[in-house]
């Protein structure tokens, strides 16, 4: 299986020791390349061509933000991991209207960073569980540039059943098993049975990866 071809960056050397350590020991995910500065990432993305981007915001020259705005529009189909110290809800917004696939606190579990890559190179999105709060309410309207009809998902995820986009647009709205079951008036067993369903068909972790998902493509 061809390895993740990965561009770091970050400007705290001690941080960048630390990652290079634990990518050299992982043999699917190969470190193409590092970068302290924003310009520096935009030019070692459009160089190397890496499948994922590590971004980490808070930059000396320019914010890891608009590296990413930078680098997108020079080739969109990179995935961009936005890392970060601290949760704000502007950045959060801005990050994800940038285009960024994931949004990473830096206290992560080294094995869920791991995960988030390969979750992110396989096309799917994910979010710190902390930073979900910021954007459940925010709707569609916080990525518009990355929307797509709700015909155009249908397209794209065309093996959800009638009743699985019923329950997806419960999950979306933050309602528990239970409360789905009830709304739905179907038990909890099956209202289960259709969240791990609809989770197994979109390709991401979990609900709120697929709540997220749905949002960014523009179920909701």
């Amino acid at each position: 299986m061809k390895s993740i071809s990965l561009l770091m960056v970050e400007d705290h050397k001690l941080l960048r020791v630390g990652l290079k350590s634990l990518f050299n020991d992982t043999p699917d995910i190969k470190l193409v390349a590092e970068a302290e500065t924003g310009k520096e990432a935009v030019d070692k993305a459009r160089l190397l061509k890496p499948d994922v981007i590590l971004m980490d915001i808070g930059l000396p020259d320019i914010s890891g933000i608009d590296a990413t705005r930078r680098i997108l529009s020079n080739s969109p189909e990179q995935k961009v991991i936005m890392l970060t110290s601290h949760i704000d809800e502007k950045e959060v917004m801005s990050a994800l209207n940038a285009g960024a696939y994931a949004y990473v606190i830096k206290d992560i579990n080294t094995e869920i960073l791991l995960m988030v890559i390969k979750t992110v190179n396989d096309g799917a999105i994910w979010l710190d569980p902390q930073v979900v709060p910021l954007i459940r309410d925010k709707s569609s309207c916080f990525i518009p540039q990355k929307q797509t009809s709700r015909a155009a998902f249908r397209a794209q995820h065309g093996n959800l059943t009638e009743r699985e986009y019923e329950v997806l647009k419960l999950v979306v709205d933050g309602q528990s098993n239970a409360q789905i079951a009830n709304t739905l008036t179907i038990s909890e067993h099956t209202a289960k049975a259709h969240v791990c369903n609809i989770i197994q068909k979109l390709v991401v972790d979990d609900r709120t990866q697929a709540a997220v998902k749905a949002i960014k493509e523009g179920l909701v």
